[in-house]
């Protein structure tokens, strides 16, 4: 590989030690510094740019996202009103009444709202996890492990396995 020995600028002798004569051109340090050739640094710093500026092209030029749509199936259960998370549990009349009324129709559960999930029973997993204790996952029937714990017995009797609401 050929290696300048001279300046091509000034002809001043190029005396480069170790890996600065591999990458050095054939001008010197202080022609580079007069001419304001600073090589890779310029050469990096357009490369930057460009990538900068197709960068916040690309992201100017992209579409918008489209709407999201959710669509159900005509026969869904679920209702097309709105749902108002901020209301509690009972219903608005209770409020309104004195403490002795409201604790005595508190205890009907006619008079509760109907959430269509007071009538299921809700068991426990009960299976052995790796620290011994039993699992705490929710299952829909007795005898029925969650998906970790398929194919293992409890370790509680049936009658801890149903959740008290």
């Amino acid at each position: 590989m050929h290696r300048h020995n001279f300046c091509a600028e000034c002809g001043a002798r190029l005396a480069r030690k170790g890996w600065r004569a591999w990458i050095g051109g054939p001008i010197c340090d202080p022609c580079k510094l007069r001419l304001g050739k600073s090589g890779p640094v310029r050469s990096m710093a357009a490369v930057a740019i460009i990538a900068i500026a197709a960068f916040a092209l690309g992201r100017c030029l992209r579409p918008p996202p489209p709407p999201l749509v959710v669509q159900r199936a005509a026969n869904s259960p679920l209702s097309d009103l709105p749902t108002n998370f901020n209301a509690t549990g009972k219903p608005a009349t209770l409020k309104a009444r004195s403490g002795a009324e409201a604790a005595q129709i508190d205890d009907d559960p006619s008079t509760l709202p109907s959430t269509g999930l007071s009538d299921d029973v809700i068991y426990l997993c009960g299976a052995r996890t790796r620290k011994g204790t039993p699992c705490h996952r929710r299952v829909h029937a007795a005898g029925e492990r969650c998906y970790q714990h398929q194919g293992k017995p409890a370790i509680l009797p049936l009658e801890k396995l149903i959740v008290k609401r």
